[in-house]
């Protein structure tokens, strides 16, 4: 008998529209013989599944819908919301209390991987390298600039800390500019990381688990044409994403290696894929994504084309049966 999929998208940030995106690629390609998928949109209208051009209402006390007059209970969710509630662990907590099982990393893991700064401090705690940051939590405080630089240098990188990783992110070359980028960053989140700037080669890689094996999807290397890779390199084709990256074998190897490393310290889950800075050939950490874009112009479906016998169907299907493994 089929299983009954709901694949999830929406979210209530900027990035809304990537996940909206992210879906069709989702529902395109999850194997239609294995099972019945279903678009769920959550927004600030509401949550509902779209099924042709009808929106019929998700009954959040125990996550149905009525079709025909008959309820239609999940078996499995694959959440692919950027950004809250679906990246920063709110709906795991809630499809842990209803017994679903999703294929995303658990609500403590993708509440630790959203809090950009937090997760930092626990990957250098265990000797893995990151950027020197700076946490600011209260967007009323009066911010010592002249501290900053003088801790972390210029260039930095002023982000949102509990956001994505396409909006409200500066570049910062002069203190004059700090104040701006620090307000920007606090329009898309509750708190704002700075960063010092890592002069090096940016690549990206991807990780999986299906059954009692980790696997490595080929590296990327990105030549953002903008300052940084921003929403406008990342889905408007300001930039080059070159697979397989052009990197000696033994970095990449490394590379695969410490990503496998950190998906088992932090107790990650699915699909994600953790983004580095090449500085003298060793990796520093970025981000992590446990829930990577899946659109046209995204990363991981460049890098599954790259990959030997392996196609978007056959790994989102491996995603779900490990899911319903668990």
């Amino acid at each position: 008998m089929k299983k009954n999929i709901a694949i999830i998208a929406g979210g209530y940030s900027n990035e809304l529209e990537i996940s909206l995106k992210s879906v069709e690629t989702i529902y395109e390609h999850l194997p239609k013989d294995r099972y019945n998928s279903f678009v769920v949109i959550i927004n600030a209208e509401g949550w509902n599944v779209r099924l042709h051009e009808a929106l019929l209402p998700i009954n959040k006390n125990d996550f149905s819908f009525v079709k025909d007059g008959k309820k239609i209970n999940f078996d499995c969710v694959y959440p692919t919301i950027h950004g809250t509630p679906g990246e920063d662990g709110k709906l795991q907590g809630y499809f842990d209390m209803l017994g679903i099982p999703y294929n995303s990393s658990s609500q403590k893991s993708s509440a630790l991987t959203f809090d950009k700064w937090l997760c930092n401090q626990v990957l250098q705690n265990n000797g893995i390298n990151c950027s020197q940051s700076i946490l600011l939590n209260d967007r009323s405080e009066m911010f010592d600039t002249r501290k900053i630089v003088s801790e972390l240098g210029l260039p930095c990188f002023v982000k949102p800390n509990d956001g994505g990783s396409s909006f409200g992110i500066s570049k910062v070359k002069k203190t004059i500019q700090l104040i701006p980028a620090i307000n920007k960053a606090f329009t898309e989140g509750n708190g704002v990381m700075i960063e010092s700037f890592l002069d090096g080669k940016e690549v990206t890689c991807a990780c999986y688990r299906a059954g009692d094996k980790l696997y490595d999807l080929p590296l990327i290397e990105i030549v953002s044409e903008n300052e940084f890779f921003d929403y406008e390199a990342k889905y408007e084709g300001l930039s080059q994403e070159i697979c397989p990256a052009r990197i000696e074998d033994s970095v990449r190897d490394e590379v695969q290696e410490l990503t496998r490393k950190i998906y088992q310290l932090l107790d990650l889950k699915g699909l994600i894929r953790i983004d580095y800075i090449l500085v003298n050939n060793k990796p520093f950490v970025i981000e992590i994504n446990t829930a990577p874009g899946m659109t046209a112009e995204s990363l991981v479906p460049k890098m599954v084309k790259e990959q030997e016998n392996l196609d978007l169907s056959i790994l989102f299907d491996k995603l779900i049966q490990e899911a319903l493994s668990i």
